[in-house]
């Protein structure tokens, strides 16, 4: 557009995100940026680059539904947390625990976890970011962070930290998390089928948060 005083430049820079390794869930929203390049009719006009600054784009709110023995917890995890409502960008953390009060010393797994669009954990399409009895696979990917925290804060707790997302091409913004976890007494050495094994990117290498690192020798190859 040409203007007494001005030659502007209109275009719009359209994002529209891709999921990275995994073709059901995405990070980020899409977003449409106008812009505008003002440059005065009579000037010196500079080819010199420009070094934009972003603030990372987020928007789009996650909601997840809670279970009566896997809690969201704050940052430092010392209280439930009392909204459920997370921005993509966020981490959620996962508190799992079991009441040992009448039993011998357990040690308390999380076998699975699996998000979905409804309560039911077997509707379509599904997350399951744990799986093959205690591998955070989330953690593979390239946009997350999605860890076990080590060590426990006690052997019959499990915490765990999970990097937000929605399901792409969702629009409801309503996630539902089924996590299905189980126990074994506390002076049983982990295994292939009671482990809880994250996803190291420096080292590329899967580790447990007890045991030896064989345990997790099964992550790799998605079969335990």
């Amino acid at each position: 557009q040409v203007t007494p005083d001005a030659l502007i430049y209109s275009t719009s820079l359209n994002y529209k995100p891709v999921p990275a390794g995994n073709a059901v869930v995405v990070r980020t929203s899409p977003a449409v940026v106008p812009i505008e390049c003002h440059y005065p009719r009579r000037d010196n006009v500079s080819s010199n680059g420009v070094k934009p600054t972003w603030a990372p784009f987020s928007s789009t709110l996650v909601s997840i539904h809670e279970h009566l023995v896997t809690s969201l917890l704050p940052e430092d995890w010392s209280a439930e947390r009392g909204s459920t409502i997370f921005q993509l960008g966020e981490v959620l953390h996962f508190q799992a625990d079991v009441n040992t009060e009448n039993h011998a010393p357990l040690r308390l797994f999380v076998d699975n976890c699996v998000a979905t669009l409804t309560p039911d954990r077997g509707s379509s399409p599904q997350y399951a970011f744990i799986d093959f009895s205690g591998c955070l696979v989330d953690g593979q990917l390239d946009d997350a962070t999605s860890t076990f925290i080590s060590p426990r804060p006690r052997q019959d707790v499990l915490q765990f930290a999970v990097d937000a997302f929605k399901f792409a091409g969702d629009s409801s913004n309503l996630i539902y998390v089924t996590c299905h976890l189980k126990v074994s007494l506390a002076d049983q050495p982990p295994d292939l089928l009671n482990k809880a094994c994250s996803f190291n990117k420096a080292s590329n290498l899967w580790a447990p948060v007890e045991g030896t690192r064989d345990v997790c020798s099964c992550c790799e190859m998605r079969s335990c």
